[in-house]
């Protein structure tokens, strides 16, 4: 890649921005698109767990990605406030599983990967959660699991690449296609005109398949409805995230719950329903009986961008020189985004990648 070469970022969640943050800081003049304000979608309306909800059953894949990201956030949240003010509030508090039908083998996967998950008996879970309901009979804990703010976190990725003079922020910009000269893409078409580069990546999420549709290509990246519920308590009335049935509570620092999440397949359909909140309701008070006395204060949907075993396509398009994915991170795209965005980069400025790129390359899916 020419070191004076533009790169245009396709999406401006939390992949987009800090792919191009990175992009940046090696000196590349970077562009990021986004059809709305900067991340608004998945990345705003996550949960913002540092961690796959049930890492032991992902592919060795995930696991990858996800092991160096959460090593990352702590000092890379720290460094966000440092240079933009913007707290993304890396919380760590640690995860309690209750009543795991596949307790072995989560137990299995953490001795193999060397991870700290341990079984505890549940009675050491309520001592640390008062406020957890009764009945739960086993537990196993993550003590270092934190969450990331998430809307903080993207506030602080869009002030920080503002502030970076080789990067433009381009919003309200939809991108309606691809310019493709001599057997290259060579840029986008938008409502405003064509913008030409060296390099496009896509991080469109959710829409990342619809838009390589325009190319006559296929990729099985769809998006997947969640709904989610916020309520607003005391500070430290959750010390700590827990998750059973399926469902998870995460407490932010300032006493703010969220309880999520449905999972959908309802096409690009964001409204939020009543029986998505009786549902949520209900989970939130068998978690936290406390809640029931507690304002639902907000209640919103997402599209997360759903993919294969949630592996992400991360690299070159193998038929189109030039077109390069970042993209299909699943339920897992805040988790993954620092690895994501650090082996992309690593790929298009040729260095050594931080790990095997192999099973992300976009070929081994794309049609």
């Amino acid at each position: 890649m020419k070191s004076d070469g533009k790169v245009l970022l396709v999406g401006g969640g939390a992949i987009g921005m800090l792919s191009a943050l990175l992009l940046g800081l090696s000196g590349r003049r970077v562009c990021v698109l986004d059809k709305e304000a900067t991340g608004r979608e998945s990345s705003w309306a996550g949960g913002g767990i540092v961690s796959p909800l049930y890492p032991w059953r992902y592919s060795a894949a995930v696991t990858a990605l996800a092991h160096w990201s959460q090593d990352f956030y702590p000092g890379f949240g720290q460094r966000l406030l440092d240079e933009t003010g913007v707290d993304p509030e890396v919380h760590v508090t640690g995860l309690y599983w209750l009543d795991l039908d596949d307790e072995v083998e989560a137990l299995a996967w953490a001795q193999r990967e060397g991870r700290p998950l341990f079984s505890v008996d549940v009675a050491e879970a309520y001592q640390q959660v008062p406020v957890l309901g009764g009945g739960f009979k086993r537990a196993i804990h993550m003590p270092g699991v934190a969450n990331v703010r998430n809307p903080r976190l993207v506030k602080a990725l869009r002030a920080a690449l503002l502030a970076m003079p080789n990067v433009e922020l381009r919003e309200h910009c939809p991108v309606t296609g691809f310019i493709q000269e001599e057997g290259r893409i060579c840029g986008v078409t938008t409502a405003d005109g064509e913008i030409r580069a060296e390099r496009v990546v896509l991080a469109a999420g959710a829409w990342s398949g619809e838009l390589l549709k325009t190319l006559g290509l296929t990729l099985p990246v769809e998006p997947v409805k969640g709904q989610m519920i916020l309520y607003k308590c005391a500070e430290g009335f959750l010390p700590s995230m827990v998750l059973a049935k399926g469902r998870y509570a995460i407490p932010r620092r300032d006493g703010h719950i969220l309880i999520g999440s449905t999972l959908e397949y309802a096409g690009f359909d964001k409204t939020p329903t009543d029986n998505a909140l009786e549902s949520l309701k209900a989970s939130a008070e068998e978690l936290l009986p406390a809640l029931k006395d507690a304002e639902v204060v907000g209640h919103w949907a997402g599209l997360r961008p759903g993919s294969p075993e949630g592996i992400p396509f991360i690299g070159q398009v193998p038929s189109h020189p030039g077109l390069w994915l970042n993209c299909g991170h699943f339920r897992n795209g805040l988790v993954l985004a620092p690895a994501s965005c650090q082996l992309l980069v690593d790929l298009m400025l040729e260095r050594e990648p931080i790990i095997d790129p192999a099973p992300y390359t976009p070929a081994r899916l794309l049609d």
